[in-house]
């Protein structure tokens, strides 16, 4: 595949922190490669402090762009010159384009997450009841974004700090019903879809967002899809997949907002299975 008007070497990112448990440039790398581009993404661990300037030399002209996961999905949106009208309405950014020195900030994690979702089996779940909403940052605005939007169902927001789960629902309301509330509160019975969009169980295999009385209060054939990708096995998946439900990790997702980012750099249509076979192969030690 020939894509025109771009340099010959090309540089894209990713800023987090951490970054080093990231995959992502195993999947663009194999994107890189079937779109016949010459290019290098690097998982660049980037503080906030030091983001500002990060993201300011996105501006040259050999750079793609950059994606943005923990903790800077939000605090980016003031760096750029433009933002897609998803990224102003979920209120926060995992993609970052460089069109010729300005930046246009888009999120691709809501679609990346819909189409997981479909991958899943979603249609055997919904529509139905709420979807619960575990986290307030980046990741539950993209979640909220797709359960208001695209589900059409109710969205309840569980998170440790209630206060942050009321001002992240008091910004969505007007996208549809949705609620803040402590996890002893949620309607687990009637919830046929939880999704963890916090970081629990990235940094600490045996950390879990939620205990497993809530779990054991799903109804039957419940989906719990766990936006945390490594490890692959998380704590609320296996525990999950105990009382009979249906668990997920956040491989799926992973794959299907990568895509929708390169498409957004390079405007190649690199298919999803490429970026998904990427996640399967085996990893190198070291």
């Amino acid at each position: 595949m020939t894509v025109p008007h771009l340099p010959t070497s090309l540089r894209a990112f990713l800023f987090a922190d951490p970054a080093a448990h990231s995959l992502s440039p195993r999947m663009h790398g194999a994107a890189f490669a079937n779109a016949g581009i010459t290019g290098t993404y690097e998982a660049r661990r980037v503080s906030a402090p030091e983001l500002p300037a990060a993201v300011a030399g996105l501006r040259a002209p050999d750079v793609l762009g950059a994606n943005l996961s923990l903790p800077h999905k939000e605090a980016a949106l003031p760096l750029l010159d433009t933002l897609s009208d998803a990224a102003r309405a979920i209120g926060a950014v995992n993609t970052i384009v460089n069109r010729g020195g300005q930046l246009h900030g888009d999120n691709t994690d809501a679609p990346g997450l819909l189409a997981a979702l479909h991958d899943a089996g979603l249609p055997a779940f919904l529509p139905g009841g709420p979807v619960v909403i575990l986290g307030a940052g980046g990741a539950a605005r993209a979640a909220a974004f797709v359960a208001l939007s695209d589900l059409g169902g109710a969205a309840w927001i569980v998170n440790r700090t209630l206060g942050r789960a009321q001002a992240l629902a008091d910004e969505f309301r007007a996208l549809g019903e949705v609620r803040a509330a402590p996890a002893d509160l949620a309607p687990w019975e009637s919830a046929p879809l939880v999704i963890n969009a916090s970081s629990a169980g990235l940094n600490d295999p045996g950390q879990t967002p939620l205990d497993e009385a809530f779990l054991a209060r799903l109804p039957a054939g419940a989906l719990v899809y766990d936006m945390v990708y490594k490890p692959a096995e998380t704590r609320l998946m296996c525990e999950a997949r105990a009382r009979g439900l249906t668990a997920e990790n956040g491989l799926s997702m992973l794959a299907h907002q990568a895509r929708l980012a390169f498409t957004a750099w390079t405007g190649a249509d690199v298919p999803a299975q490429v970026f998904l076979d990427a996640l399967a192969a085996p990893q190198e030690r070291g």
